[in-house]
């Protein structure tokens, strides 16, 4: 159970830290933790007329984030943003799925449009 727990306080904690960088840049956080029947979405945001369904994983060291996403879990994510499109997109939006990676004592890693489906 505090397995778990910490697990989940670290997941919180990179989402967090992601709202923080993707703001940095610009954007303006929407929503965080969204869930549908379809899956969870971590953040949506917003800059311009783009809005970025994006996934949040957070590991323990750099060199883990290079397996933390998979094209599995971004099919999820895809199409629980596709359900969540009317809710934060309209018309003249573009939309994307984005993958921000946060490891401890690194720079946030942003890859945009990393679902191309």
């Amino acid at each position: 159970m505090r397995d778990r727990r910490a697990a989940e306080k670290s997941g919180r904690d990179g989402e967090t830290r992601a709202a923080l960088f993707l703001r940095a840049k610009g954007w303006r956080i929407l929503d965080k933790r969204v869930r549908t029947p379809l899956g969870e979405i971590d953040l949506v945001a917003k800059r311009g007329n783009l809005v970025a369904f994006v996934e949040v994983k957070t590991r323990r060291t750099t060199d883990e984030l290079d397996f933390a996403i998979d094209e599995h879990r971004l099919s999820r994510v895809a199409a629980a943003a596709e359900m969540l499109m009317p809710r934060y997109a309209g018309p003249g939006d573009d939309v994307r799925i984005d993958v921000v990676l946060i490891a401890p004592r690194a720079w946030p890693r942003h890859i945009e449009n990393a679902w191309i489906g």
